[in-house]
């Protein structure tokens, strides 16, 4: 095994304190998604060099694999000033402002044009995942000098495991490959091995390259996010061009208001996605089973799987060819297990930031501006921003990861005060409401409140981010 240094390249800024003690370093960022990559961007505007370690071949990866699906939220506020501003100097051709992309399209015309400045393009490591973080020479119990000793990554690579130096670590790599248990109980199923092949991954390739797994077969969705509601639209149109292609949606909740949208929703294609979606279920063509708590998914006659639970208190189940777990995602946290953190207990997200979008509390999605005060953990220089820092809450849009690591670099370079200086303004989505039943199964009475605006900037009820 080796410890590689990566050499400064840029000039260092000042006014750090402890964190001059490990200059020569970078800061290393884990992930080259649109928030790892605009953490690049900030830094290099403010002379921090940097190292980012992407666990796939090329940019934007996580965001290829459902590159066929469209965002609700246009390019105007899918760009991070930073990056832009790097690309401006490549001599970019800014796509349209209000025009809808694709995912392979942010990727095509954003994330790898972004990796590709000459800037970026020395500083990324591809097919590099980061395996473990740690401090040289201290584990997570050891505190004297802990805050000057470098950060110590262990990133799998094609020649080997490799050890890796680092001034700070941004972690961004968000929550993709970490999807939520399919069961109510937040599990797997008994028999994972057995029902694998009848379970898949959220926003699969239904028209395109997973189209044979659905035609002619019966599918259950279940979740009550934006993922789920783009399935659904994908799967109706299989439906109408594929005879014997049926389709079952299944949440747990009392009404899956957060998808069916609002006319007030300030992102117009989100509330297109969910009127689309009501107008499917209001005509039949999918089949809602609300209030559905899944127990078990189990092996069934002619290659199908029986999903058994609960519906209304009564036991229940659902026969299906295939299911599309949409259920949402979690953060990884297996790589920082020795570092120090301050994780809230019931959303993984940092304690300050979790009270802020935790969907118990905030029906709405409300998210207040936040920035490194928010993200700080007990281990000093660390940060978890993007999707990541969400831990398992369903809000997250990418102006807020951008703005995130606007403040976290601020910080890093010594601009205290700047950091401080967080704004934020996100769409609303005109929907108040997660209708969570209470323990009696009713819809409780505050919820559901179609149409208020929340008193300030809400982010979407997303399940993810492949929507924001």
């Amino acid at each position: 095994m080796t410890i590689t240094e990566l050499p400064l390249t840029t000039a260092p800024a000042t006014g750090r304190s402890s964190f001059d003690r490990l200059a020569g370093l970078p800061v290393a960022v884990i992930g080259a998604g649109p928030i790892g990559l605009a953490a690049a961007a900030q830094l290099l505007e403010r002379g921090l060099d940097v190292v980012v370690f992407e666990s796939g071949a090329s940019a934007g990866a996580a965001v290829q694999s459902w590159g066929h699906t469209r965002l609700f939220s246009p390019w105007d506020v899918l760009v991070d000033e930073a990056a832009a501003r790097l690309l401006d100097t490549a001599g970019w051709d800014a796509p349209a402002a209000k025009r809808l992309p694709y995912g392979r399209d942010l990727v095509a015309d954003y994330l790898v044009p972004l990796s590709e400045t000459p800037e970026l393009a020395t500083r990324i490591r591809y097919d590099s995942r980061v395996t473990a973080v740690s401090r040289q020479g201290m584990d997570r119990t050891r505190s004297n000098n802990r805050a000057s000793a470098p950060f110590l990554l262990r990133v799998h690579g094609a020649n080997g495991t490799t050890e890796q130096l680092a001034r700070a670590v941004i972690d961004a790599s968000g929550t993709y490959s970490t999807p939520n248990g399919l069961l109510s109980s937040g599990l797997q199923p008994a028999a994972a091995a057995e029902v694998a092949e009848n379970i898949t991954h959220a926003l699969p390739d239904v028209l395109g390259t997973d189209r044979s797994q659905f035609a002619g077969k019966h599918t259950l969705v279940v979740g009550a996010g934006h993922s789920a509601a783009n399935t659904l639209l994908k799967l109706a149109q299989l439906a109408d061009e594929t005879p014997g292609t049926t389709i079952t949606w299944a949440v747990r909740s009392v009404s899956p208001v957060r998808v069916f949208g609002s006319e007030n929703d300030e992102l117009a294609a989100r509330g297109q996605l969910g009127t689309a979606v009501h107008d499917l279920v209001r005509a039949g063509k999918v089949a809602l089973v609300d209030r559905f708590e899944i127990d078990d998914v189990r092996p069934a006659a002619n290659g199908r799987v029986e999903v058994v639970g609960r519906r209304r208190r009564e036991a229940a189940s659902i026969e299906a060819d295939v299911v599309v777990n949409a259920t949402g995602f979690r953060p990884n946290l297996d790589i920082l297990r020795e570092m120090r953190l301050s994780l809230d207990e019931i959303v993984e997200a940092p304690t300050q930031l979790a009270s802020l979008i935790d969907p118990n509390l905030h029906s709405c999605g409300t998210v207040y501006p936040h920035g490194v005060d928010e993200l700080a953990h007990p281990e000093p220089n660390f940060y978890i921003a993007g999707m990541k820092s969400y831990g398992r809450a369903p809000t997250f849009l990418l102006l807020t990861g951008y703005e995130q690591v606007r403040s976290i670099a601020d910080e890093l370079a010594g601009n205290k005060e700047a950091a401080r200086i967080v704004q934020l303004v996100l769409p609303e989505t005109g929907v108040c409401s997660t209708a969570l039943p209470t323990s009696d199964g009713t819809l409780p009475v505050a919820a559901a409140r179609e149409g208020d605006s929340c008193g300030t900037p809400a982010a979407a009820a997303a399940t993810g981010s492949c929507c924001s």
